[in-house]
C-alpha cells in the first residue's frame, strides 16, 4: 500500500546523551512483570495526534523494580552489591500522553534481551537514564497501494490510488473502484477505518493521497467522461466542471475516515500533451486565455481549494512549486522528492518543507546502502533557525512498481531504520563520520531484533536491499 501518512515511529536506537548507563549492574526481569494503565495520559488513545510530536517526548530511569518515565526529570538511583538483580514489583511508566508512554515501552522493550544461560530477560548496564524526545515532528513511511495490491497491514502514507489501479470505495462515486485490478483487490470505508484505528492505537497518522491532475487514467474506468478522450487518458479533463465535482466527492468521503491535518494531492509528473490536443481542451483554453502551463497551475490551485474547505493543509509534490511558487497557498507543504537542495527554497518562501529526496530515501531505489540513507540530512543547507523549524521532517517512499507482498517488508527494513534514527535524533548524537563503526553494529541488531519479532527485514550490509543472504553467517554480522 503506498500510504502516505505520517507516524510516530520510535527510532532503532537512542544515542548518548539521550541514553545512557548509569552504571554496569544486570537487571533479570521477573517474567510475572504484567502491564496496568493508571491516569488519563493526555486522553484516550482515539484522541487526535497532533502534529508537532511533543506526545513522543518522555525521560527514564530503570531502577531496582521500577522502570520511570518522566518529562525531562532525573531520578538518582543507586544499587548495592552483588551485581545482578531481580526487576521485582511496580514498574510504573509516567508520560505526558499514551503516545509519549508507547516510545518509552519501545525503548524499554529494547533495553531488555534473553540470556540464554540463566534463560531469563535481562537488562544490562543497568539503571539507564533516558531523556529523549523526536527532532523532527514528520517521520514518515509511504506504501503504494496502486501499482501492486497489498492486503491490510499497519500502513503510514496512504498512496492509494494512481493511473494503474483505483482500489478505494468511494460511496458517492461508486464506480469508480472498478479501476481496480480485480474485484478482489479493492479496500472498502470499513477496511480504511480499520487501517486508521489500527495505526492510530499505535501513535501513527495516516495521511492519504489522491495525485491529482496526473497519475489518475484509472479513474476513467469507472467514468470515461474524467479523460479527456478514450485515446488520451491522462492528465484529468481540466475543462469539465465533472471533474472537480468528483475531486470534491472523493475528498468529502474521505474526510470522514481520515482526521489527519494534511492531505496529499500529488501534482506531480504532469504531462499537459493531452490537454494542447485534445479539441474541446483545446477549446477551453483559448476561451480562458490559458496555456496548458496555466491550466496545470489552475487544476492544483483549485485541487487545494477543495482540500481546505474540508479542513485540510494540502501537500504537493515540489513540481508544483517549481512551477508557481507565489501562487500556492500559503498553507501548502512542499514535498520534496526530486533530489537535494529543494528544502532550502521552499522554507525561504515561507512554506513547509518534508524531505523524501530520491537519491537516498526513495527504498524501491534498491542500489542505495544504507549508510546513505543513514547520513542523509533533511536540514542541509538551511541555516537559519526559523526556517529549519518549517522542515516537518522527511519521509521514506516505498513505491510499489517493483514490490508485492511477497517482498515489500524486507524491501523497507532495515534500511528505514536508518532514516528514522536521522529523523529522531538530534544531529549532533548522530555523527555521519565512521558509521561503519558507530551506527553499523546497531542497525544490525535491530535487523535482528525485527526478524525475532516477525518482520522478515534484510540483511543490512547486502548491496542490493532485499536480497538473500549471501551465505551462511550471523544475523548480526550481515
Amino acid at each position: 500500500m503506498f500510504f502516505r501518512c505520517i507516524p510516530r515511529w520510535l527510532s532503532f536506537t537512542i544515542l548518548p546523551p539521550f541514553l545512557c548507563p548509569l552504571s554496569d549492574e544486570t537487571l533479570s526481569v521477573d517474567p510475572a512483570l504484567t502491564l496496568s494503565v493508571s491516569g488519563n495520559g493526555g486522553g484516550s488513545p482515539f484522541s487526535e495526534l497532533p502534529l508537532i510530536d511533543t506526545e513522543g517526548s518522555y525521560s527514564s530511569i530503570v531502577v531496582l523494580g521500577c522502570f520511570n518515565l518522566e518529562w525531562m526529570k532525573a531520578i538518582p538511583c543507586w544499587f548495592p552489591k552483588p551485581r545482578s538483580f531481580l526487576l521485582l514489583g511496580k514498574s510504573p511508566i509516567e508520560a505526558n500522553t499514551v503516545y509519549g508512554a508507547l516510545r518509552g515501552l519501545e525503548t524499554f522493550s529494547q533495553l531488555c534481551s534473553f540470556d540464554y544461560t540463566t534463560k531469563t530477560v535481562q537488562i544490562y548496564k543497568a539503571p539507564w537514564s533516558i531523556q529523549d524526545k523526536p527532532r523532527f515532528a514528520y517521520r514518515g513511511l509511504l506504501l503504494d497501494t496502486s501499482r501492486h495490491y497489498l492486503p491490510i497491514n499497519n500502513v503510514l502514507h496512504w498512496h492509494i490510488i494512481d493511473e494503474e489501479s483505483f482500489p478505494l470505495e468511494v460511496p458517492t462515486y461508486p464506480n469508480l473502484w472498478k479501476g481496480s485490478y480485480t474485484k478482489w483487490e479493492r479496500y472498502t470505508v470499513e477496511d480504511a477505518y480499520e487501517i486508521v484505528n489500527f495505526a492510530k492505537m499505535r501513535g501513527i497518522n495516516v495521511m492519504a493521497e489522491v495525485d491529482v491532475p496526473g497519475h489518475a487514467e484509472s479513474w476513467g474506468a469507472g467514468y470515461p467522461d474524467l479523460w479527456p478522450s478514450p485515446s488520451c487518458r491522462e492528465p484529468l479533463d481540466v475543462s469539465k466542471t465533472f471533474t472537480f465535482d468528483v475531486i470534491s466527492g472523493i475528498l468529502t468521503d474521505m474526510r470522514k475516515i481520515f482526521p489527519f491535518e494534511l492531505f496529499h494531492l500529488g501534482g506531480d509528473e504532469v504531462n499537459t500533451d493531452c490537454w494542447s490536443k485534445t479539441p474541446h481542451i483545446k477549446e477551453w483554453l483559448q476561451t480562458h486565455n490559458m496555456t496548458a502551463k496555466d491550466a496545470y497551475q489552475y487544476f492544483v490551485l483549485k485541487a487545494q481549494e477543495i482540500a481546505l474547505s474540508k479542513n485540510w493543509s494540502p501537500v504537493n509534490w515540489e513540481e508544483t512549486f517549481n512551477t508557481f511558487p507565489t501562487k500556492l497557498h500559503p498553507k501548502t507543504v512542499v514535498h520534496n522528492w526530486l533530489g537535494p537542495g529543494v528544502c532550502p527554497k521552499v522554507v525561504a518562501k515561507g512554506f513547509r518543507c518534508i524531505f523524501s529526496n530520491q537519491g537516498v530515501w526513495y527504498l524501491d531505489h534498491l542500489d542505495v546502502p544504507w549508510d546513505e540513507v543513514y547520513t542523509a540530512e533533511p536540514l542541509e543547507g538551511i541555516h537559519n533557525a526559523s526556517e529549519q523549524q518549517l522542515v516537518l521532517g522527511g519521509e521514506v517512499c516505498m513505491w510499489g512498481e517493483t514490490a508485492d507482498t511477497s517482498d515489500v517488508q524486507q524491501t523497507i527494513w532495515p534500511r528505514a531504520a536508518a532514516a528514522a534514527e536521522r529523523l529522531w535524533s538530534q544531529r549532533d548524537s548522530t555523527s555521519t563520520k565512521n558509521v561503519t563503526l558507530t551506527a553499523l553494529p546497531r542497525l544490525q541488531y535491530f535487523r535482528c531484533l525485527l526478524n525475532k519479532r516477525g518482520v522478515p527485514a534484510a540483511p543490512v550490509t547486502n548491496y542490493y536491499a532485499r536480497k538473500a543472504p549471501i551465505g551462511p553467517g550471523s544475523c548480526y554480522e550481515q
